[in-house]
């Protein structure tokens, strides 16, 4: 997945954890995912999600269910909760992997943390991938989602009036997106956590030059997954796509922004942040140094992953007036 050659040119920004862990990936010699079918991509991404991960969380409740999409699909997801209690506030959680991979289950040991940590139900989503289903879809998939789970929330054991999405990287481009429309659709949210998420049309920020190789993702993913999702110029530039684009953001959720320094998106989640706040919107932005993209599922080697993982669940607990978890 990285370009060794690069390493190099990053290695004084980046902790030495971090840096351990590009150099061992780049030992480990596998084909990067741009070089690969989108199934093969799916395959050797799942099979690598778990390795760093902190241990997996035992939780009271873990069910999979199917939620309804617009066109009939029956949309796989998997409810975490960390008791049986009902009335519990709820998380859609958005998967990252460029619109093109991830899953359910490359997913699983973070949202089961977030549900731990934070004393939330925590919905995780499998929405459709491209490019067997190209943008618009995934918006679709995740906004009927929500709409859902608002509607069926009761049933789930959850709390209607206690809602928030997130997602990290391609997740959380589309938990931005959820957010306005929930805004225009008169669908209170109470968060939207969003790890390092896709913000940009064109990948064109000082960022994506910086950190462009031998990193965790590189720019021929990034131009790889984004080929296959958002085929045209008038695709990449709707705000659906690249939520910086949005008209305005007035009256969105409040947003709790969790950014890798050592990252092509970096600076397109700064100006989020910041397009955010123009607009009056709560926003906590918190800037985790020396650490790249996915740095969020690499737990059991990266301290700030675990920082991260607090920090998310501490702003959904204050965000839905929760306790401390125990």
């Amino acid at each position: 997945m990285t370009d060794h050659s690069h390493l190099h040119i990053h290695h004084h920004r980046l902790s030495a954890p971090m840096c351990s862990v590009i150099e061992r990936m780049h030992r480990a010699g596998g084909a990067p995912l741009h070089t690969l079918t989108p199934t093969q991509a799916r395959a050797a991404y799942e099979a690598g999600a778990g390795v760093l991960e902190v241990p997996k969380a035992m939780l009271a409740r873990v069910e999979d269910l199917h939620i309804p999409a617009r066109d009939g699909h029956a949309l796989p997801a998997r409810l975490y909760a960390p008791t049986t209690d009902t009335g519990l506030p709820l998380l859609l959680y958005l998967h990252g992997g460029g619109f093109t991979i991830g899953s359910i289950a490359t997913h699983d040991v973070l949202c089961r943390e977030l549900a731990r940590l934070s004393g939330c139900m925590v919905v995780s989503l499998e929405y459709r991938l491209a490019p067997e289903h190209r943008f618009p879809t995934a918006v679709h998939d995740s906004w009927d989602a929500l709409q859902w789970l608002a509607a069926q929330a009761p049933q789930l054991g959850a709390d209607p009036a206690r809602l928030a999405v997130g997602g990290d990287s391609a997740g959380g481009t589309l938990a931005a997106v959820c957010a306005i429309l929930a805004r225009d659709a008169g669908l209170p949210l109470a968060l939207q956590l969003l790890f390092y998420p896709g913000c940009t049309a064109h990948q064109d920020t000082p960022s994506h030059t910086t950190y462009a190789r031998g990193l965790v993702l590189e720019e021929p993913a990034i131009s790889w997954f984004f080929g296959h999702y958002a085929t045209t110029r008038a695709q990449r530039e709707d705000w659906r796509f690249a939520p910086l684009l949005a008209p305005d953001v007035d009256g969105v959720a409040p947003a709790w922004i969790g950014l890798a320094e050592c990252d092509p998106l970096v600076d397109e989640g700064i100006d989020y942040a910041d397009k955010l706040r123009l607009a009056g919107v709560p926003v906590d932005l918190e800037i985790y140094r020396g650490v790249t993209h996915e740095f969020i599922k690499m737990g059991r080697a990266i301290a700030q992953a675990r920082t991260a993982h607090a920090d998310a669940a501490a702003a959904l607990r204050q965000a839905f007036s929760l306790k401390e978890a125990s």
